[in-house]
């Protein structure tokens, strides 16, 4: 048996209060495993402790901003991503708020921060409106928005945005982006590395070159996505 863990900041706006943004990140890794050099404990810091971490202090950030977000925002921990999305997709087929009241989702999962980073790329941004306002987020942070690296990998469908997407909720998430801001670095070649050596392997620990400020600035633009689309009264859209 395992659990979601849901958390509320309430809006401001009477009317508004009633509609609610989510944003998601998979609180699941793969537990215990086959040892490798010794270690049987898989434990997941890139993929997702980050991305729950970023959640949380996106959180903080709008808990604590003088601007009041005027929607309800979620804050929700899903489990069994790495079972199929089996947390994010019950809670969209059976939410503790009423369905049709949920406006949009933002998700984080595993952003490769291997190094400092000069862009991020935005997924799902080409199929809704929320796609805009990540552009706007990343410009106020002053990095670039970047296009889908391998289109042919359909990360759009295989994270838990994807079980809003299922019922019809416009959803993206933002992943750091093939691009560094320091020119010694390959970004291919880290890539390919995390992914031959440590992606669901029990080397994904807190002991990589994980570079902090690229996670700071991330929870900074999902709090700035998460924000204007709470406070604009025009909900998210489908683009046709």
């Amino acid at each position: 048996r395992c659990h979601n863990v849901v958390g509320i900041l309430r809006g401001s706006d009477p009317k508004l209060a009633n509609e609610y943004v989510v944003f998601t990140a998979h609180l699941d890794h793969l537990g215990k495993g086959a040892a490798v050099d010794g270690d049987t404990i898989y434990n997941g810091a890139l993929d997702n402790a980050s991305g729950v971490a970023i959640m949380l202090e996106s959180a903080r950030l709008l808990a604590t901003s003088k601007i009041r977000p005027k929607r309800s925002i979620i804050f929700l921990a899903v489990t069994a991503e790495e079972r199929g999305l089996l947390g994010s997709r019950h809670f969209a087929m059976f939410p503790t708020v009423p369905k049709e009241a949920i406006v949009a989702n933002v998700n984080v999962d595993m952003p490769m921060a291997l190094f400092p980073m000069d862009g991020f790329t935005v997924f799902g941004a080409e199929h809704s409106t929320l796609g805009a306002v990540a552009e706007r987020a990343l410009a106020a942070e002053k990095v670039a928005m970047m296009p889908d690296p391998d289109p042919a990998e359909v990360f759009f469908v295989r994270s838990d945005q994807y079980s809003f997407v299922r019922e019809g909720i416009p959803a993206l998430y933002v992943d750091s982006a093939a691009k560094s801001s320091d020119p010694a670095v390959d970004p291919d070649a880290v890539f390919g590395e995390f992914l031959l050596r440590d992606y669901h392997m029990p080397s994904d620990e807190v002991d990589l070159p994980i570079d902090w400020p690229t996670l700071a600035t991330l929870a900074r633009v999902n709090a700035r996505i998460g924000l204007a689309v709470a406070n604009d009264r025009r909900r998210p859209r489908w683009l046709d």
